[in-house]
């Protein structure tokens, strides 16, 4: 059970709670909630932050009703900062917002102001377990595309190569191949691969 499930929800609060809830998809939990001090909400009503199973999640509501919704997946952060001021802590975070391939893709701020302390650093230590998580799965994947761009190949080294890379010039597919092993991407055998199939194209 997760720390904010162990906690009673504030009074006063509960139709922020009920739109959270209703954002929550089959499946996904709570693990933690951070609302903003009232100090911070004089013109709209307090906004509260939550780390899901799945994602993050940050509702900014107006003074009159409605809100307006974060929605930030797990594997999409790039980072997580958090700043203890006096009379409360900002969690700022990036995420990417091209998620479909790991490199490439554009990064968006996202800064969640004027929270409790001790409940910004309960999301903040979240990001932070999800972020080193998935930072190894997404240089993992970098590496994949980038053999893919460079070499016309991925995963095994046989066959005849695709069609992308017998169109590409081939003193090109060597310069990018002769870079990829100075920067480690790839072994001293894939690329006597990559340079034996270059060759015999000439």
């Amino acid at each position: 059970m997760s720390e904010d499930q162990m906690k009673p929800r504030e009074a006063g609060l509960e139709k922020a709670y009920g739109s959270l809830d209703s954002m929550l998809v089959a499946g996904e939990k709570i693990q933690s909630t951070a609302v903003q001090r009232r100090l911070f909400a004089l013109l709209h009503r307090r906004s509260i932050v939550a780390a899901t199973t799945g994602r993050l999640i940050g509702l900014d509501r107006g003074l009159i009703g409605g809100f307006t919704p974060v929605d930030i997946r797990w594997q999409d952060i790039k980072s997580a900062h958090i700043k203890a001021g006096i009379f409360g802590s900002t969690l700022r975070v990036t995420a990417l917002t091209m998620p479909d391939l790991a490199i490439g893709g554009a990064v968006r701020p996202f800064e969640f102001s004027g929270l409790r302390k001790d409940e910004a650093q309960s999301i903040y230590r979240i990001c932070q377990a999800q972020e080193q998580a998935w930072r190894e799965k997404r240089r993992l994947r970098e590496l994949e595309e980038l053999r893919a761009k460079s070499g016309g190949f991925q995963g095994s080294l046989g066959g005849d190569g695709s069609s992308a890379s017998a169109t590409e010039d081939p003193v090109e597919r060597l310069k990018k191949a002769k870079s990829m092993l100075e920067a480690g991407l790839i072994s001293d055998s894939e690329f006597e691969t990559i340079k034996a199939r270059v060759v015999s194209q000439f």
